[in-house]
């Protein structure tokens, strides 16, 4: 278990050292293009101002995003309990929680660290799990603060959308503006910058942040088996939550990692590229390693 949390911390920073070379290149192949290097290092001041943004605002972003409303003790006795129960075990503070007025079963953690961190549960969550499902799917949440994958899912949320956004705004300079009225959009090189850009820096970026979010999920879910040391609630929420899957009405991509199971609907394609391991993976993970909880 210990040994898997060390081994996705290694390589979630050999990960984001990836971000930081994927933007300085797309930003250096600007700069060469256009002859002016100062556009390395603009783009390097806006990533640095950009994440410091997100990590600061992203938690309250994505609470809005999704309709969750701050509840009391009083307001679900059941969930505040099942939090607060928790947080007494594992000594971290008290995070915010959280409802949302939705059928669709599902839950999220948001903030950039225990101290500053929520969790929130969907009404659809709360009528079909029981009470020892609902410890473990908190459990899940809770492990998600406890081992700072809130920071992480921020830091590269905002960097995959950096991305996204420097791509976009590069490819269009390269194809309707250059270093001379001759190399305007028709020199082959500028066609490829553009593409590369355009088309492989996302992806790579997509695919990236994909990796981070699956093992990050597998570890929440190996967290909560051992948090509770019943890996049997863990599981049978799994399974609740694959016989009772549907998209929620506030569907945005952006929000889709912070879910213990996707929010969006999905078709073949996207699939391929969910940040979620299918749960039969999940499953399987947590029935392989039940004597070790």
């Amino acid at each position: 278990m210990y040994k898997h949390v060390a081994e996705n911390r290694r390589n979630t920073v050999l990960i984001m050292m990836g971000f930081v070379v994927l933007i300085g290149a797309i930003s250096a192949g600007f700069a060469w293009w256009f002859g002016d290097w100062s556009i390395l290092i603009y783009a390097l001041i806006i990533t640095i101002l950009y994440v410091g943004i997100q990590y600061f605002a992203a938690g309250k972003l994505a609470l809005t995003m999704t309709g969750a409303k701050k509840i009391e003790k009083k307001d679900n006795p059941r969930l505040y309990n099942a939090v607060e129960n928790l947080v007494i075990q594992t000594g971290i503070p008290m995070p915010g929680v959280y409802v949302i007025n939705d059928p669709a079963p599902n839950a999220f953690a948001t903030g950039r660290d225990p101290a500053h961190a929520s969790v929130a549960a969907t009404t659809g969550l709360l009528d079909i799990m029981d009470d020892d499902e609902l410890i473990a799917v908190m459990a899940h949440e809770i492990s998600h603060v406890r081992n700072y994958d809130i920071r992480i899912t921020t830091i590269v949320f905002g960097l995959v959308s950096l991305i996204g956004l420097l791509s976009d705004i590069g490819a269009r300079m390269i194809f309707f503006g250059g270093r001379s009225d001759s190399d305007r959009g028709g020199s082959p090189v500028g066609v490829i910058i553009a593409l590369v850009t355009a088309i492989i820096a996302p992806l790579a970026a997509a695919l990236a942040q994909m990796a981070i979010s699956r093992q990050r999920e597998y570890l929440a879910d190996s967290s909560a088996a051992l948090l509770t040391r019943y890996p049997e609630g863990m599981v049978n929420a799994l399974k609740k939550l694959d016989a009772h899957k549907r998209p929620m009405r506030q569907q945005n991509p952006a929000t889709e990692a912070m879910f213990i199971t996707s929010p969006l609907r999905k078709n073949m394609i996207s699939q391929l590229f969910s940040t979620h391991p299918p749960i039969e993976k999940r499953i399987a993970r947590l029935e392989n390693g039940k004597k070790s909880f």
